[in-house]
Order: C-alpha cells, then sequence, then structure tokens
C-alpha cells in the first residue's frame, strides 16, 4: 500500500513537471484569480471580459487588439475536470435579454478557459506564426480567500481578535452576552456548541449586510455541503490558559483546526497556490455609504488579503517546479458608473489610499500592483443638472428597486482621500460634513453591434494590466 502510494505520488508530479514543460514552450496558460468581497460583482466581471475578449469592439486599451494581433478568442473545456465550469452562457443571456438582471452571487469555485490565437510582435513576427494562449479564469467566494489568514493563527489567538472586534459593535453584543456566559472548563455539550455556532453564523450574516467585509469563517456564510457538519460547529469562546481534555474549549478547538486543515488548506493547495494573476474586486463606494466603521473594516481586511497571496515574480524553474508565485495584483473598485466621471480619479484614489500598507508589501516582495476604478458592465448615462446655483455631474439608470428610470447625485468625493480615512482609523461612527449615497441599478438594455462586446469602463486596461504582457 505504501509503495502504491508513494508511485502514484511520483507519477502524478511526473505528470505535473510534464504539464508544466508544455505550457512553458508550447501553449502557455495564464492562471486568472478573480474574487473580491460581498456584492463586488465578480460574475458580472467574468462574464463582461469573456464577452469583450471574444467580440473586441470595446477593447481599445489591450494593446494586442489596436495592433491587430488576436486572431481570434474561442471557449475551450476547462482543464479541471472536478471544478463547475462558469456557466458563462446563462450569466451573459441574463445581461443582455430584453429584460436584463444581474446575475446571482458567486456561492463556489468555478472555471472557465478562454483561448486566444495570437500573433507574435517585434523581431519575431516575420519567424513564427500564431501561438495560442489559454486564459483559466478561476472564480471564488473572497470570503474564502480571507480564510487563508488563519492558517496562522492559533484558536485562541482567532478567538480573542473576533471578540475584541465584536465588543465595539452594538449589533453583536447578543452573542459577545452567549459567548461570555458560557464556561470554557466545562465538559463539552453538542447542543450547547450548535446553539453558539448558529448564534455567532447569523451575526456574521448581519455584519455582511451592515457592509462589514472581515466575516470570517468564510464558510460559516457559504457552506455547501459542510452545513450542519462539526467542522462549521464552532465559534469564538473566551480564552482559558490551558483546559482539560473533553472541555467545551479543547473541542472549539480542534473543529477550528480541523477547519483549517480539511477546507481552508485544501483550497490553497488545489486551487489558489495555482495563480499567477490576481484580481481582488472591491466595492468601495458600498463602504463609504456604510460609513467610517465599514471602510476601516475593508482596509484592514485588503491587509489580510494580501497576507494570503505569494507575491513575486514566477521564475521560469519555478513555473516547471510548480512553486508559483502571483505576479500581478489588480485591485479595482468596481460600480465606477454609479459616478460622473469627473469623480473617477477621486474613487481611484481612495481605493489606492485604502491598500496602500498592502500594496507596499506585494512590491516589496516583487509583484506588480495597481489599483483603478471601472464598471465591468456600464448600467447608466452621466448627465449634468442644475441646482442652487451650482451644476452637478450625476449619473442616470433604471433603479433596481422601483424600475423607474431616475438621474442620481451620490455626494462629492474628497479630493484628499485622507479625509475618509482619518476618522475611519480614529473609530469614527459617521462622517462629520459629508452624506455619500448610494443607488442600485439595474442592467441596461443592450443594442450590440456585431464583433462589440458589452459597455464599460475601464475594463480593457484591467486586461492590459493583467494579461498584456503575455500577449
Amino acid at each position: 500500500m505504501v509503495i502504491s502510494s508513494l508511485a502514484d505520488g511520483i507519477l502524478r508530479s511526473a505528470e505535473g513537471v510534464g504539464d508544466r514543460i508544455s505550457e512553458a514552450f508550447f501553449e502557455p496558460v495564464i492562471r486568472l484569480g478573480v474574487t473580491g468581497l460581498a456584492r463586488a460583482g465578480k460574475t458580472v466581471f467574468i462574464t463582461s471580459l469573456v464577452a469583450n475578449l471574444l467580440d473586441r469592439g470595446r477593447m481599445p486599451g489591450l494593446a494586442a487588439v489596436p495592433e491587430g494581433r488576436i486572431d481570434a478568442a474561442f471557449l475551450q473545456p476547462q482543464p479541471d475536470d472536478t471544478i463547475a465550469r462558469f456557466d458563462y452562457e446563462t450569466h451573459y443571456g441574463n445581461l443582455t435579454s430584453q429584460t436584463p438582471e444581474w446575475p446571482d452571487s458567486t456561492r463556489a469555485i468555478s472555471e472557465l478557459r478562454l483561448s486566444l490565437r495570437v500573433r507574435p510582435s517585434g523581431l519575431l513576427a516575420g519567424l513564427q506564426g500564431p501561438r495560442t494562449i489559454h486564459l483559466d479564469i478561476v472564480d471564488y467566494p473572497g470570503e474564502w480567500l480571507l480564510d487563508l489568514a488563519l492558517l496562522d493563527k492559533t484558536y485562541d489567538q482567532w478567538a480573542s481578535d473576533t471578540l475584541s472586534w465584536l465588543d465595539k459593535r452594538a449589533s453583536a453584543q447578543g452573542y459577545i452576552e452567549r459567548a461570555r456566559a458560557v464556561d470554557p472548563t466545562a465538559r463539552h455539550d453538542e447542543p450547547l456548541a450548535q446553539d453558539l455556532a448558529k448564534r455567532f453564523t447569523a451575526y456574521l450574516q448581519i455584519a455582511r449586510k451592515e457592509g462589514y467585509y472581515r466575516c470570517t469563517p468564510g464558510r460559516f456564510l457559504l457552506p455547501g455541503d459542510l452545513a450542519g457538519s462539526p467542522v462549521l460547529t464552532f465559534a469564538p469562546i473566551p480564552f482559558v490558559e490551558s483546559s482539560r481534555r473533553g472541555s467545551l474549549h479543547r473541542e472549539m478547538e480542534r473543529r477550528y483546526e480541523a477547519y483549517k486543515s480539511k477546507v481552508v488548506n485544501p483550497f490553497f493547495r488545489d486551487h489558489f497556490s495555482r495563480i499567477d494573476r490576481q484580481v481582488v474586486l472591491v466595492d468601495a463606494l458600498g463602504a463609504i455609504h456604510s460609513g467610517p466603521q465599514a471602510v476601516e473594516d475593508l482596509r484592514r481586511a485588503m491587509a489580510e488579503i494580501l497576507g494570503a497571496f505569494r507575491p513575486g515574480r514566477n521564475a521560469f524553474l519555478s513555473q516547471l517546479l510548480g512553486r508559483k508565485r502571483v505576479e500581478k495584483i489588480l485591485f479595482a473598485a468596481t460600480k465606477a458608473d454609479h459616478l460622473h466621471h469627473l469623480q473617477h480619479p477621486r474613487l481611484t484614489a481612495i481605493m489606492e489610499a485604502l491598500i496602500r500598507d498592502a500594496r507596499d508589501r506585494a512590491q516589496f516582495a516583487g509583484a506588480d500592483t495597481t489599483a483603478l476604478s471601472l464598471a465591468a458592465l456600464r448600467a447608466t448615462t452621466e448627465e449634468m443638472h442644475s441646482h442652487d446655483g451650482r451644476e452637478l455631474p450625476c449619473v442616470r439608470g433604471r433603479l433596481l428597486d422601483s424600475g423607474k428610470d431616475a438621474a442620481f447625485y451620490p455626494g462629492e468625493l474628497p479630493e484628499d482621500p485622507t479625509q475618509l480615512l482619518g476618522p475611519a482609523r480614529e473609530g469614527a461612527t459617521s462622517w462629520l460634513d459629508a452624506d455619500y449615497q448610494v443607488m442600485r441599478f439595474a442592467p441596461a438594455q443592450l443594442t450590440l453591434s456585431p464583433g462589440v462586446g458589452p459597455p464599460h469602463i475601464r475594463l480593457d486596461r484591467a486586461a492590459q494590466f493583467l494579461i498584456g504582457d503575455r500577449l
């Protein structure tokens, strides 16, 4: 049995090296991870990106397009047979129908392979014919990404950190009182453990609705087939220096470690560690609307997200041996179409400030990072309206809740991002001199010409940063 297992492992390793050599020399593969926190628009981003790579009329910012070097783009079966296929056709149909609607949120990992036939440029243009480059897009929930930070924390460290920020939130006081009423050293009681886990999960759902981002463990919100299992039946309870075997504290600790080893580690090993380009989508406008505490929570989440990456340049030998590093990371503020373009530079500056600590760390490790504001699918048009003697830059669209067409002025974002991040870091509970509004727009009806993808804002620039150098 042992010899058989060793032989099987050696065979898999040899096959893996063979596949990587084939990719490096013949048909290169770019594995692009797409994630984001709640309501960031991952599904729409992937759907619009694929549609605009298939029909490239709106992609002038992707250098290979105006240079005429992309001969064809086509979807192929994905290489990972055990991962669900990203349902591009259904999502695209929903967005482009006569009654368009937003797709459902990402709830599990999925993948799609888009292959591009590209002609070389420069000195090689006359010596080589077109080659095929595969873009494997991996979609996964942002909550799973935040879970990777748990790998470096013990149960007591996680519980202490979690209880400390729960203490500061009014909506968490019900759980706090329940958790502090239990005796961690008492004998484990399964109904009590289940009650604590259900109460904690209920609070995480409230926290997400309130605009908070660090809602870990992520599978508590997206349990899938793990719902009700012991690996999801734990919760933070007060720290004790030592606990006896069979106690509530010891069982919570055991289940937390099982969550890391059986849920988080396999995701990192099988999927996340193979990514070499990454886009992190952020609903920064939603955080600003939710207030200073949500903005600070978002900033901390961005720092934790970067800690999950292994940034750096992919050396040739490292690629062959499988020790990949994330080469490029794009932090994108989504829903830029909710603002007039005059405010887009301010939204980008806020995004850059939010990720400053994380970005400096990534660049120091050798990764190329950038921030921008974009709309993967534009749902509004722009207008100027007079009000009290001044011109207000507005956007017009169909409201998601009522279906009515309306023009909207969200408020003016500050020119200096510290006007937002300062109060957020200092623990302010509301903005003193501004009120930032957010409206929910439905997708607009589209009339697309042949060869032209859906309308967007800066999706071509995002594609150039993420994959342009490999085309």
